[in-house]
């Protein structure tokens, strides 16, 4: 995607071939800041400082903080060390893990240079595959898109999300956005409604910037407001990305989530995930198995803008103590369908069943 007109991808080597640029997402929309990674030790604290964040971009940074951290020390040793640390910056995303298996599972047969080597290839290849995905991601939901179009008689479609799975989130496209710039693109008329997302504000501040760069009329709501217009009747379908899907289906993503659900199933609003596969975790049955992270109070009792001088700034909101969970999770009985780079899982119910299958989409 592009900023200004100029194309980037939200993590690319450097031109030494071996460091790290990124964008600090903390800075978003009021400055374009690049960060420039060259130790493990930055790429873990640009995660769990969130000056990155996103599902797929933790596991990019994550694979790029293998590297550097091999680049320092190639023994057995030290992969380990940095497998543990990098785990460690944030819990809940599943494709943190998914991806520092990946790096471990393609350096450990090598030793010296070539685990070095081996491990900037894995790490590419892990950016260049999520690229791809998240086309095929926006090629799936656009068949959904054109089928509401259609309906619709050209009419916009109005397209309500939660937090930024757009391609800040991730190394281009988006998973959420894919499907969006390409209806655009195609001369779809779509509008979003951008919920807010408090506490970081990464609705306002990263998808109403995403969308503002490609063009894409939207429309900023604080979190709250999209049970009305749901109400209303305003919402044709809700789209939301997801930071882990486990076994059953149910879905972790950005708190405020499993609200949007609710309202969406009380007004026959569809409610779509869009996801590659890395985020599916196998290995969990159920959503009240997964781990909710806890961040700090001052998330929620301290707020960045800038003001009418043009000075960004940050300000506190109250005085009084706060609670900060990260995440919650939205049952799979909520949700209408998933958007996989393989194809568009939507449920079907059959007697008793409620067990989702593969649906094809009509274009």
């Amino acid at each position: 995607m592009k900023i200004n007109d100029v194309h980037y991808r939200s993590i690319a080597l450097n031109d030494d071939g071996w460091s790290v640029r990124i964008f600090d997402q903390r800075k978003l929309p009021w400055e374009l800041v690049f960060v420039h990674l060259e130790t493990m030790e930055q790429a873990a604290k640009a995660i769990s400082e969130m000056w990155t964040r996103g599902a797929p971009m933790i596991a990019a940074t994550a694979a790029y903080g293998f590297c550097l951290a091999l680049r320092k020390d190639t023994s057995d040793e030290n992969l380990e060390s940095a497998y543990q640390t990098l785990l460690a910056t944030r819990p809940t995303a599943v494709n943190l893990r998914w991806a520092l298996d990946e790096m471990k599972a393609a350096t450990l047969e090598h030793e010296g240079q070539a685990r070095i080597e081996a491990a900037y290839k894995r790490a590419c290849e892990i950016c260049d595959e999520d690229v791809e995905i998240n086309r095929k991601i926006g090629e799936n939901g656009l068949k959904i898109l054109r089928k509401l179009s259609k309906e619709k008689n050209g009419e916009p479609i109005n397209i309500l999300t939660h937090c930024n799975a757009g391609w800040l989130a991730t190394v281009d496209y988006g998973t959420i956005t894919a499907p969006i710039y390409l209806a655009h693109d195609e001369g779809i008329k779509v509008h979003v409604w951008v919920g807010e997302t408090r506490p970081r504000n990464q609705g306002a501040s990263l998808t109403a910037y995403e969308l503002s760069q490609h063009g894409v009329p939207h429309t900023v709501i604080a979190d709250n407001a999209g049970g009305l217009l749901m109400e209303r009747g305003e919402v044709d379908l809700c789209l939301v990305g997801t930071d882990r899907v486990t076994r059953n289906g149910d879905v972790c993503n950005k708190i405020g989530t499993y609200l949007k659900a609710l309202a969406a199933k009380d007004n026959d609003v569809p409610f779509y995930i869009a996801l590659p596969y890395p985020t599916i975790d196998y290995s969990m049955e159920s959503g009240d198995m997964v781990p909710i992270e806890e961040r700090s109070e001052q998330e929620v009792t301290r707020i960045a803008g800038m003001s009418d001088q043009g000075d960004v700034m940050e300000v506190q909101i109250t005085q009084s103590r706060a609670y900060n969970p990260a995440f919650d999770v939205t049952p799979a009985r909520l949700v209408s369908g998933y958007i996989t780079e393989r194809g568009v899982l939507e449920k079907v119910c059959d007697g008793d069943s409620d067990e989702p299958v593969y649906a094809e989409i009509a274009a």
